[in-house]
């Protein structure tokens, strides 16, 4: 089994909406809504594929300036071939082709102890703001 790596900025939607539902993400992105999911790839800048014999098995999708920061938004992999180092290569790749660049993302609630064994640091000052109606003062 060969799996081979690359940057996808052209990424089909349906292949991006299929790995996402093949993984455990699919449960928190909006696969039910193809616009929404075809604006997701169109505005990302650097999306990083695996593929198994041509068939999507992993994706990587970021959004980044490609030298102060990378925020990786959906890192997936199909759940058949989780823990083989998939994910791990994605993320690998993803910070080679953002080396200046800090990389950040927000962890899925299962996969919040991955990442620290993967050796990401975790940090405790991050925030987020769903609507901005939530915005007081």
């Amino acid at each position: 089994m060969a799996i081979t790596y690359q940057i996808e900025n052209d990424l089909p939607a349906d292949e991006f909406t299929a790995v996402l539902r093949a993984s455990t993400l699919g449960l928190r992105r909006p696969v039910d809504d193809p616009e929404r999911m075809a604006a997701m790839v169109r505005h990302a800048n650097l999306i990083v594929t695996a593929r198994l014999d041509g068939q999507l098995v992993g994706v990587a999708r970021s959004v980044t300036d490609f030298v102060f920061c990378t925020y990786l938004s959906d890192l997936a992999v199909d759940q058949a071939l989780q823990r083989q180092g998939i994910g791990r290569e994605l993320i690998r790749r993803t910070k080679l082709a953002t080396p200046q660049a800090k990389l950040i993302l927000l962890s899925a609630p299962a996969a919040v102890d991955y990442y620290p064994r993967i050796g990401m640091t975790r940090h405790d000052a991050a925030f987020y703001l769903d609507d901005a109606e939530d915005i007081r003062g």
